[in-house]
């Protein structure tokens, strides 16, 4: 009972305004289990029209089939007569399942050229939750964790339609974002997205990819070091991640650093004022 109330707290705190995003969770792939936490349905995503209500905790597994979609129920296998499903629950308050993990708001199963594509298709603020604990530990300082996630939404604000051709914004592994879903959120982070709604990172009054990475092995890279040139925003200081070896691009805030700083009585905004270059902090209803 508590996590349904916990969830229907945050639903209602999360919900609106807000982007939406799309996370690829799977793509490509030969099939797919999916379904839902209560009670839910499977529709038809080109005309809302329920297919199927789906039992609580009940595995489905859906296959591309001859340019639609079939799902299989207790061993037998069923067409959908359409080619992209959405799986919901009532009013998408509670849980939807992909890949032995819950996730929020619903998941979305193309077939895409006889290959099935799974997108989970939620509002930014409730992705976010699982962002952060998959990031960054969730036993790390409160103040890191609120860095992250001022750095990852401006990152996920920043890159959305990177990957439109697919279906999708962004990818759920480090090539975009790592992200748990609901099944990776903790109480800590949780409160870390919800005390930083909306705020974003911007130059130049436009919103930044505010890159991070796990440690610098002890100095920040500016972009050009890495990419093809160099962003005003990014600069090379001390990563303040002393004694741990480098992981990732180096380019922007460390992670360990951002922990490491945090623990010495920074700020988030601190912290990310230390990393990035003359920006300014940003509420993302004022740059609509």
């Amino acid at each position: 009972m508590k996590k349904i109330l916990l969830t229907i707290l945050l639903y209602f705190l999360l919900i609106t305004p807000s982007f939406a995003i799309r996370i690829g969770l799977q793509d490509g792939v030969n099939y797919a289990v999916v379904g839902t936490s209560v009670e839910g349905g499977i529709a038809d995503r080109n005309t809302n029209k329920i297919l199927l209500r789906t039992t609580a905790r009940k595995p489905y597994e859906i296959r591309p089939y001859e340019g639609i979609l079939a799902v299989r129920i207790d061993g037998r296998f069923y067409k959908l007569k359409t080619n992209i499903i959405s799986v919901q629950t009532p009013e998408y308050k509670y849980f939807v399942s992909a890949k032995r993990r819950w996730y929020r708001g619903e998941l979305i199963v193309a077939n895409l050229n006889g290959k099935l594509v799974v997108i989970n298709n939620l509002p930014l603020e409730q992705y976010l939750l699982g962002v952060i604990p998959a990031e960054m530990p969730a036993r790390w300082n409160y103040e890191a964790h609120r860095a992250q996630t001022i750095a990852a939404r401006s990152y996920a604000i920043a890159n959305l339609g990177k990957r439109g051709k697919r279906g999708y914004d962004l990818l759920d592994t480090p090539h975009d974002q790592a992200y748990g879903g609901a099944s990776a959120e903790t109480r800590q982070t949780n409160q870390a997205v919800v005390s930083t709604k909306d705020i974003v990172l911007t130059y130049n009054n436009k919103v930044i990819p505010a890159y991070y990475h796990a440690a610098s092995g002890g100095q920040t890279l500016q972009s050009g070091q890495v990419w093809s040139r160099n962003l005003p925003y990014l600069k090379s200081v001390d990563g303040r991640d002393w004694g741990v070896r480098k992981m990732g691009h180096g380019v922007g805030m460390s992670q360990y650093g951002a922990n490491n700083l945090a623990a010495q009585g920074y700020s988030a905004n601190e912290i990310l004022n230390y990393y990035y270059n003359n920006i300014s902090f940003a509420r993302v209803r004022a740059l609509l």
